[in-house]
């Protein structure tokens, strides 16, 4: 086999058919559209279009709503914590926060703060600041000997744009 004898498979590449060259090529006039005005043209956006009934898109209800002020918690358990500080990832002499917990690469990013749960045990004492925590999760750094400190929610304010 020679480079200059390679070829595509026969129907692989199809030529496309010349439009609007006059009536004899019998593509010609409308080229294959049929119809003039608006449907002839191109760009026209039809979809969802019934006829000026009323769409499918605009008859069926709408259900539910976005809470634009809904916080978004990075979530941990206590199992997770003392694996951190078993594997030298966290310093358990400082005080545990949103910052530490991302600085050791337990989180991408911080959000809104850290809720913290009580699946697992913590053997180790520990000084926890975070925005949420579930009653076992108290209980659980209490009984190793730590505290959690639980701080107000940042209060985010709607944009003044408007005004």
């Amino acid at each position: 086999m020679k480079l200059n004898q390679i070829s595509d498979n026969a129907g692989a590449r199809k030529v496309g058919r010349r439009l609007g060259r006059g009536i004899g090529s019998g593509k010609g006039k409308t080229s294959g559209r049929g119809v003039k005005g608006q449907k002839a043209r191109t760009g026209v956006a039809l979809k969802g279009f019934e006829g000026g009934q009323m769409p499918l898109h605009r008859r069926i209800p709408k259900r539910g709503f976005k809470n634009h002020f809904r916080r978004d918690y990075n979530v941990i358990n206590l199992d997770r914590l003392q694996w951190a500080i078993d594997s030298g990832k966290l310093d358990p002499k400082k005080t545990v926060d949103a910052a530490s917990l991302v600085a050791a690469g337990l989180f991408a990013k911080g959000r809104d703060g850290v809720r913290l749960l009580g699946k697992g045990e913590l053997k180790t004492k520990l000084q926890l600041h975070v925005e949420g925590a579930s009653k076992s999760a108290v209980a659980g750094v209490e009984k190793a000997g730590g505290a959690v400190v639980i701080k107000a929610p940042k209060v985010s304010e709607p944009s003044q744009a408007g005004a």
